[in-house]
C-alpha cells in the first residue's frame, strides 16, 4: 500500500515526526484524489514541515519547506494547493517556503572549488528571500527600516496593492 512517506524527503540521519508526515499524507492524498493538482503534484515532494504558533495566538500557521530547485513548480500551483491544504488543516494558514542555505562569513571553499561567498547565500539574501517566499502570490514594492534608540530594528513591507488583501489576512 502506497503512503505519504514518498512525498517526504529527509537529509540523512534525520528522522521524519509525527507531524511531517501528518501534512505529507495530505499531499498524497491530494495526488490519488480527484484533485485538479493531481498531475502536477506526481514528481514534488517536501523537506519539512512545522506548525507555529502566529503571535496573537487567534491562529497558528504550517510552513512548508520545499527543496529550492522544486520551489518554481510549487509556485505555479500554490494558491490551489494551499486552499486545498486549509481545507485539510481548518484553523491553519499554510505558507510555502523553499529550503536555503546560509553560509558563515568565513566560509571556506575546498580545492575543488574557491572564490568568495556567494551573494543568495548571505544571512540578509536568505532572509529577503524568505519574506518574498512569505507574500508569494503579490511582490514586495518596497521597505522601510526604522532603528531605535534601544538597537531595535522593525521593518515596513509595502506590498502590491492589487493583491494586499488576498495576503494581509496570513500576515
Amino acid at each position: 500500500m502506497f503512503t505519504g512517506r514518498s512525498k517526504i524527503i529527509k537529509p540523512e540521519g534525520k528522522d521524519v515526526d509525527e507531524f511531517e508526515s501528518r501534512v505529507a499524507q495530505e499531499l498524497f492524498n491530494l495526488e490519488m484524489g480527484t484533485s485538479p493538482l493531481k498531475a502536477q503534484l506526481s514528481d514534488l515532494y517536501i523537506t519539512a514541515a512545522k506548525a507555529i504558533d502566529v503571535e496573537g495566538g487567534a491562529a497558528k500557521a504550517i510552513v512548508i519547506f520545499v527543496p529550492y530547485k522544486l520551489l518554481t513548480k510549487y509556485q505555479s500551483i500554490q494558491k490551489e494547493l494551499v486552499q486545498e491544504l486549509e481545507k485539510k488543516f481548518s484553523g491553519h494558514h499554510v505558507v510555502i517556503i523553499a529550503q536555503r542555505t546560509m553560509m558563515k562569513k568565513s566560509y571556506a571553499r575546498n580545492r575543488k572549488f574557491n572564490g568568495p561567498r556567494p551573494r543568495s547565500r548571505t544571512l540578509k539574501s536568505v532572509q529577503e528571500a524568505i519574506l518574498a517566499d512569505l507574500v508569494y502570490p503579490t511582490e514586495i514594492v518596497g521597505k522601510r527600516t526604522r532603528f531605535s534608540v534601544d538597537g531595535s530594528q522593525v521593518i515596513k513591507v509595502h506590498l502590491n496593492p492589487k493583491d494586499q488583501a488576498d495576503v494581509e489576512l496570513k500576515l
